[in-house]
């Protein structure tokens, strides 16, 4: 390609990244301690480049920032960077400058069908296998006035959802060409309206590489991020899928034009907000794809190794791995501090998100040799950044090396993934010991883990189960993990799952185990959805979806990683019982309490029993529960039955009348219309069930 004369411009050093202006783009990365850096700009993604230009460090060099501005060039270019510098990995310098490395500020990442991560660790030029960044014009996109959707306190269901796997699966009946992809889960939308989803929480979106993965397989669930601005291509329509009627794949690099991934992401984005649906991120900022030291070189660590990522303590030509997965990225350095927070803003201000789940929060507690901090810069800029300051932030609050941080991580808006409702709600079911004074906890807030009475009882984000272990259908099915499909001798994915498999070791023909599975998903449920803080559910469980035992599918890119939507048929008995229970979450105002219902202490919104009235058993082999919520709005009681005998539980006067609501031993559990009433002084539970009644309400819906 011919370029005109003179149009090489200084450029300048910010903003980072490839800005586009009236005559041409800025492109500006940092390197610290390189030597020389080349701007490679590309025709086509799986070429070689049309030009190479190496930057003058007496013109194109600002401090640690190499920037040049190139006239007549615009949206849609691909280019990548090459950095030359020293290579000596016992110092932390690991330039490499035969490869070539992907912006880490690009808004756009193309992928060649040719593109292996091995390419990147091989000596050699490897410029037209490797995955380019691409210049996107962000103001061509028309918004058409969209916002995001408002939230009554106490109404959210988060359901955490895998955008290919959504709708990857014939059964899906979107759109060939819309299986697994943005467009497909537009498709959707009606079903998650109908099912009462306020939110859902999308697994991660920012590019991944999905080679990221041992022995040949996919990095399916996409925890191996590459490029932290960029929306992942192969969710775009044209992108790669496995067909199980066509029995191809389609197109592995993407649609053809490179930048369309970003405007499909924001039809997607402005489809559920129209809807009124807000959006989550689960956002990876803890470790990339770059693995360990033995790793591909794809972007940070040939461009400023010292800067991006954690030393091993006792060597800084190995990486620290808190994360798990082979490295660290050091949050609270300071040019990665900026990075992480120009990408969440860029989320919100450019692509409309409304909020994001931080996927092992606690690495960003660590400062830049590993070591916890006890006020980490990163965390409190995250929560004070104006831009962010209507945007929810959900922390996983541990990382894999022992930080655990539930109940005591920092902040004053940050919310949690609460780890213990899900374990002690599990082994209440089981029927484990010493597990109902805990649930007391769990059914109020957690007081016992969030000390402040001031704090939004909204930020605790109670689950059963999310993509990470079991789903619910398998947490009744299996008592020990299956992760065989995965290739690594099932030593993989967590051992202690607090499951059962009720009779049998996953699937079986007996009537009676798989009703009382179906009993214990009811149980579950129910309690998930009557305990004060913000519930989540796992894509599927609405629908009995199983991954056959296998507790870590993460690189299970086909039909046991997938929905399967004839599930649905097979199932609709959960779907419709979550349906209900969650109309009664959102007419009953309960819910739309801000503080625990134990407070204030001398007049408690909540009174435990057990069998006995107002005398909870708190014993280390109790198995029962009772508790009465008394208003606002119609009072309940609830019983609920972990043992394996029916047993009598004594009631509390009724105003009115007690009348029977849910009972998840019934045929049909969650009654409606004429309510029956109760009569006499206590109640047989059946065993492994749950009871509400309702004072004074003899139809259902309400009206409160």
């Amino acid at each position: 390609m011919t370029r005109k004369t003179g149009w090489i411009r200084p450029g300048r050093s910010f903003p980072p990244g490839a800005t586009v202006q009236a005559t041409g783009t800025n492109f500006c990365v940092f390197s610290r301690n390189c030597d020389s850096v080349e701007l490679l700009l590309f025709d086509r993604v799986d070429a070689e480049p049309t030009d190479v230009i190496e930057l003058d460090p007496t013109l194109h060099r600002t401090f640690y920032y190499w920037h040049i501005f190139l006239e007549g060039v615009g949206h849609g270019q691909l280019y990548g960077w090459r950095v030359k510098g020293p290579f000596i990995p016992e110092e932390g310098l690991f330039f490499r400058g035969d490869k070539l490395l992907l912006d880490p500020y690009t808004k756009s990442v193309a992928v060649p069908s040719t593109y292996r991560p091995e390419y990147a660790i091989e000596d050699g030029d490897n410029a037209a296998t490797m995955m380019k960044s691409v210049v996107v014009d962000l103001s061509r996109y028309d918004w058409d006035n969209d916002h995001a959707p408002h939230m009554r306190p106490g109404k959210t269901l988060i359901y955490e959802m895998h955008v290919a796997g959504f709708t990857k699966h014939p059964s899906s009946a979107v759109a060939a060409q819309h299986r697994g992809t943005y467009s497909g889960l537009i498709e959707k939308i009606p079903y998650l309206k109908e099912l009462g989803v306020t939110t859902v929480e999308l697994m991660p979106v920012q590019q991944f590489d999905p080679f990221a993965a041992p022995q040949g397989r996919t990095n399916f669930w996409g925890y191996s991020p590459v490029a932290f601005f960029a929306p992942h291509a192969g969710y775009a329509t044209g992108a790669a899928f496995n067909d199980a009627d066509a029995g191809e794949a389609f197109n592995p690099s993407g649609p053809d034009d490179p930048t369309a991934v970003v405007d499909e992401f924001r039809d997607m984005v402005k489809a559920l907000h129209a809807a009124g649906i807000r959006i989550i991120l689960d956002v990876v900022y803890n470790h990339t794809a770059e693995g360990d030291e033995d790793g591909p070189t794809l972007s940070f660590r040939g461009l400023e190794n010292r800067a991006y990522y954690i030393p091993h303590p006792e060597s800084r030509g190995r990486y620290a791995n808190y994360s798990g997965c082979g490295n660290t990225v050091n949050g609270n350095q300071s040019i990665v501090r900026r990075l992480i927070l120009d990408s969440l803003r860029y989320w919100v201000s450019e692509m409309h998100i409304d909020a994001f789940r931080f996927d092992l929060a606690s690495v960003l507690a660590r400062d830049e040799w590993g070591a916890p901090l006890k006020s980490p810069p990163i965390l409190w800029e995250i929560e004070s950044d104006p831009v962010l300051a209507g945007t929810p932030i959900i922390a996983e609050a541990w990382d894999a090396a022992g930080l655990y941080q539930v109940g005591s991580f920092i902040g004053h808006r940050w919310a949690e993934w609460n780890g213990r409702f899900r374990d002690d709600v599990r082994r209440f079911i089981r029927g484990d010991g010493q597990t109902v004074w805990p649930l007391m906890h769990r059914i109020t807030g957690s007081p016992d883990l969030y000390l402040d009475a001031e704090r939004d009882i909204g930020r605790t984000i109670n689950f059963l189960t999310a993509h990470d272990g079991f789903t619910l259908m398998d947490l009744v099915s299996y008592a020990r993990k299956h992760n065989e499909a995965n290739g690594e001798e099932n030593r993989d994915g967590s051992d202690e799952n607090f499951s059962s498999g009720w009779g049998a070791e996953g699937e079986t023909d007996d009537v009676q185990i798989k009703e009382l599975r179906l009993q214990q998903i009811r149980n579950m449920l129910l309690i998930l959805l009557l305990s004060q803080g913000t519930p989540m559910i796992l894509m599927g469980d609405e629908m009995g979806r199983s991954q056959k035992g296998n507790n870590n599918a993460y690189c299970q890119d086909n039909a046991l990683g997938w929905l399967n939507w004839e599930d649905l048929q097979r199932n609709g008995s959960i779907a419709s019982f979550l349906k209900k229970v969650l109309s009664l979450r959102r007419l009953h105002p309960a819910w739309e309490q801000d503080s625990s219902w134990i407070l204030p202490v001398e007049h408690p919104r909540i009174r435990w029993s057990g069998v006995r009235l107002h005398e909870p058993d708190v014993s280390d082999h109790s198995h029962t529960l009772a508790f009465t919520l008394e208003g606002p709005g119609p009072r309940m009681h609830v019983m609920l039955n972990a043992y394996h005998e029916r047993l009598s539980f004594a009631l509390p006067e009724a105003e009115m009348r007690w009348h029977l609501l849910i009972n998840t031993a019934a045929k049909e559990p969650f009654a409606e219309g004429e309510l029956s009433p109760v009569s006499g002084r206590s109640y047989y539970v059946d065993a492994h069930a749950s009871v509400l009644l309702i004072d004074g309400v003899s139809q259902y819906p309400f009206t409160i």
